[in-house]
């Protein structure tokens, strides 16, 4: 399929998976592991597509509520990928890089992390984002006490404080240099945000589908940027 209009950064709320495990009978954790399969196609399918970012929601900050057992299997599901993945990385110029806080996060899981952002730094082919314990809000947050610790160290030192403006607190979030998401999906029928990326998703396209995360392949993928394609984006201006 020919796409006149390729997103540049696509970001994916991959949800479904325990759903889909429990319409099979089988045990959520199940659907963890075969969502893993449809990140490995998504990076693919990203690639064929020329996508350039490509966002993954792949742990929030709220996940950590959930049952101890799945908690562990995710982060266990986390460091699998880490060591299984990297190949895909390194064939195919990906540049790997891990969005959130460490608070509370395996130190073994730290540690992979920091491997994999150095072994893909300087790729250029496509920058896959993971964020892995990651709030909107979060973001918000940090970005906000960040220009007031800037401030405050202005008025120590008897200058004025920084300005700020809109690009200003864009260097302050955490997704820093990386551009806006065009193109928002979420899989399994849920049509919100859950948290991600807020600041950033002002004026992002979404694209919302029934099919569950496992599921979703080569089909969803061109289903998805066809119906972006076919979007007019007007920025509140009147084209």
């Amino acid at each position: 399929m020919t796409l006149d209009n390729i997103p540049r950064h696509v970001a994916i709320i991959m949800d479904g998976n325990g759903r889909w495990a429990r319409q099979r009978g089988l045990n959520r954790i199940f659907g963890h592991r075969q969502g893993a399969e449809s990140v490995r196609e998504c990076c693919k399918q990203a690639l064929v597509y020329g996508v350039e970012y490509l966002s993954l929601f792949a742990f929030s900050e709220e996940n950590w509520g959930r049952p101890k057992e799945e908690v562990d299997a995710l982060m266990s599901l986390m460091l699998d990928s880490l060591i299984n993945e990297k190949k895909l990385f390194l064939d195919n110029d990906i540049r790997f890089r891990v969005i959130g806080k460490t608070d509370g996060v395996p130190e073994e899981i730290i540690r992979g992390i920091g491997e994999l952002e150095e072994a893909t730094k300087d790729f250029k082919t496509m920058t896959l984002l993971v964020f892995f314990n990651y709030s909107g809000k979060w973001d918000i947050v940090q970005a906000a006490s960040a220009y007031a610790a800037s401030v405050a160290e202005a008025v120590r030192a008897g200058e004025n404080p920084p300005a700020l403006d809109r690009g200003d607190f864009d260097g302050l979030l955490a997704t820093s240099g990386v551009p806006d998401p065009d193109l928002l999906i979420r899989t399994s029928g849920e049509k919100r945000l859950s948290n991600f990326m807020l600041w950033q998703c002002a004026y992002t396209e979404f694209y919302f589908t029934d099919v569950f995360w496992p599921d979703f392949r080569e089909k969803e993928w061109a289903s998805a940027l066809e119906s972006y394609s076919n979007r007019e984006r007007r920025y509140g201006k009147i084209k």
